[in-house]
C-alpha cells in the first residue's frame, strides 16, 4: 500500500496518521484544523484541500472521524472523498459509528465500485502514537489482508472479527460497553472514597495492585486524581455518542443492558453540568457535586 488518503486529525488520527507516515506510506491528509495538516506536512505528509482531492489517486483511504453524520458527509458530500477515488479502491472506517451506519455507507460505497473495511479502534492516544492500537476490523477477507500491512502501522492487534462490514463495529461495542462503564464505575469508587473520608490517592495507589484494577482505572484514575480535564484526550462527549450506540443495538436485538444506561446517565448528567467537550475522566465531578 503506497498511496493512502486520511482524513480527520484529531486526538487518535494525528498520531495514527503519524504511525503511516513512519511506515513509509505515502500519505495525503485532509482535516478541518489546517493547522493539523500542516503539522503532518512537516513530517513528509502531502496536503489536501477537501476530502476529495484526500481520496483522489488513494489506493485506500482511512477516515477517522468522530461521527456517522461527519463519516457521511467526508465520503458522499459536496466535496466527498467517494467522486474522487478509482473503482477498486477501498475506504478504511476506523471511526465508531455503529454497525448499521457502517453497512449503509458500505452499500453505497459498493454502487461505486469502492470497497469498504470496518475498522474502528481501541487503546486510548498514548497507544495510538506508539502504533499499538487495537484494531477490530470487518469486511472481506481478501480485503483485509491486502490492507493488514497499513493496519500493522497502526496497531499491534490488528484482529479480523468477521466478513461483513459492521462486524468490527460490533465487537466495538462490545469493548465500549465495558469502557464506558469502567469509567463511569472508576469515578464513583474514587469519589466514594472520599466521602468515606479517605485520602484518594491513597486508595487508588492501593487498589491499582489488586483484583480491581482496569486499564481504566490506572488511565482515567489518575487523570481524575490530577484534575487534568481539560486538554481532552477522550471527550466526555464521545462517550454518550458510544454508549448511545451500544443502547441502541441493544435495543434492536432485545438485549437488556442496565448498566450500559446506568453508565450512559452518568454521562449525560456530566454534560449538563456543562462538561461535554473537556476529558472523559472529568464525569468525577457528577458525583462530587
Amino acid at each position: 500500500m503506497t498511496q493512502i488518503g486520511f482524513i480527520g486529525l484529531g486526538a487518535m488520527g494525528m498520531p495514527m496518521a503519524g504511525c503511516l507516515i513512519s511506515a513509509g506510506h505515502q500519505l495525503t491528509v485532509f482535516d478541518v484544523a489546517e493547522s493539523r495538516v500542516r503539522s503532518l506536512e512537516e513530517r513528509g505528509a502531502s496536503a489536501a484541500s477537501s476530502p476529495r482531492d484526500a481520496g483522489n489517486g488513494a489506493e485506500a483511504l482511512v477516515v477517522m472521524v468522530a461521527r456517522g453524520a461527519q463519516a457521511e458527509e467526508a465520503l458522499f458530500g459536496e466535496e466527498g472523498a467517494a467522486q474522487g477515488m478509482a473503482e477498486g479502491s477501498a475506504v478504511v472506517l476506523m471511526s465508531t459509528i455503529g454497525p448499521e451506519a457502517v453497512r449503509g455507507l458500505a452499500g453505497r460505497l459498493g454502487e461505486r465500485g469502492l470497497r469498504l473495511l470496518d475498522a474502528p479502534v481501541s487503546g486510548g492516544v498514548a497507544r495510538a502514537e506508539r502504533g499499538d492500537l487495537l484494531i477490530m476490523a470487518g469486511g472481506d477477507p481478501e480485503l483485509f489482508a491486502r490492507l493488514k500491512p497499513a493496519l500493522d502501522a497502526m496497531g499491534s492487534s490488528v484482529i479480523h472479527c468477521g466478513p461483513r462490514a459492521g462486524d468490527g463495529q460490533s465487537v466495538k461495542l462490545v469493548n465500549q460497553l465495558l469502557c464506558g462503564v469502567h469509567i463511569a464505575v472508576a469515578a464513583e469508587a474514587l469519589a466514594y472514597a472520599e466521602r468515606l473520608g479517605l485520602d484518594a490517592r491513597f486508595v487508588f495507589e492501593t487498589i491499582r495492585h489488586g483484583a480491581a484494577n482496569s486499564f481504566m482505572l490506572e488511565d482515567r484514575g489518575e487523570r481524575m486524581l490530577e484534575r487534568a480535564f481539560e486538554s481532552p484526550k477522550s471527550a466526555l462527549d464521545i462517550f454518550i455518542k458510544d454508549m448511545g450506540l451500544v443502547l441502541a443495538s441493544a435495543e434492536e436485538t432485545g438485549f437488556s443492558a442496565p448498566l450500559a444506561d446506568a453508565a450512559r446517565r452518568v454521562y449525560e448528567a456530566g454534560a449538563e453540568m456543562g462538561l461535554g467537550s473537556e476529558d472523559d475522566s472529568g464525569v468525577i465531578r457528577t458525583y462530587e457535586s
